[in-house]
């Protein structure tokens, strides 16, 4: 299988200062600018501060004092996010959308017949930079697990490919903190263990892990060897529906929280 993650480079920053040029080269956070506010995403420029999506939109003021809040547009992103597809189902069908900005691409038996995956991805992103503005990157591999970490490695603008002769010795070097389905938590586990890289996971028996992370030490055991044989889903049902708001101020008090549930 000849797999395309294609993961766009500060999706909503990017979009906001493709359309506001005087945004450019400012540090400037997605996001709703009160006192409950979470950044979305964080142009580059405000990333070398610290700051990062899903925080606190106070926190990231105080970290960086000159951020500029922009309200995010979602239908915008949206559009974009269509003219992304189009460009994609001009090489396949077996597209798996993660998000508005990122998706899977299944190219083993692609529409133009080009033989290497690399030769799609370049041509892709190209594509997506004169359709939109905009820069993506790239991972290329034989699996979603590598693809995915593929994408993620010479951000922003990047296109990396992991060979199958290479992939052991990539994962080898890989700190578990870039592992997918490895949090905070999981991590913090781990180097209680002693594992930090994936030559250290590797070491770990299938027993050992599935005794400690239950079903994803399989999967932990499996990545660890190169193994993912996820195939890129195009179709699936939704299960669930989901949408959630913010108190102004917090509750602590147990009858102010039952009235209010």
């Amino acid at each position: 299988m000849k797999v395309i993650h294609v993961d766009m480079d500060q999706f909503f920053a990017a979009v906001e200062q493709r359309d506001n040029p005087g945004l450019k080269g400012k540090p400037i956070a997605v996001g709703h600018d009160a006192e409950r506010g979470v950044v979305s995403t964080a142009s580059y420029e405000a990333r070398r501060f610290g700051v990062h999506s899903a925080q606190s939109i106070q926190v990231a003021k105080r970290l960086c004092p000159q951020l500029i809040i922009v309200e995010p547009h979602f239908q915008r992103y949206k559009e974009v996010s269509a003219q992304l597809h189009e460009i994609f189902h001009d090489y396949t069908d077996l597209i798996e959308p993660i998000s508005l900005d990122e998706a899977f691409l299944d190219v083993t038996n692609n529409k133009k017949g080009i033989e290497l995956g690399i030769d799609i991805a370049k041509e892709i992103k190209q594509r997506i930079f004169e359709t939109t503005g905009l820069t993506a990157s790239a991972g290329v591999s034989y699996c979603k697990f590598l693809a995915k970490i593929a994408s993620d490695w010479r951000k922003p603008d990047g296109l990396t490919v992991i060979h199958p002769d290479r992939a052991l010795d990539f994962i080898s070097q890989l700190k578990v903190e870039k592992i997918w389905g490895v949090g905070q938590k999981t991590a913090e586990k781990m180097h209680f263990m002693g594992i930090f890289t994936g030559a250290d996971l590797r070491n770990q028996s299938q027993q050992r892990l599935t005794e400690v992370f239950g079903k994803m030490g399989q999967v932990f055991y499996n990545f660890a060897r190169g193994i993912d044989n996820r195939p890129v889903i195009s179709e699936w049902e939704r299960k669930s529906v989901s949408c959630e708001q913010t108190f102004e101020k917090d509750i602590s008090d147990q009858s102010a929280a039952i009235i209010e549930l």
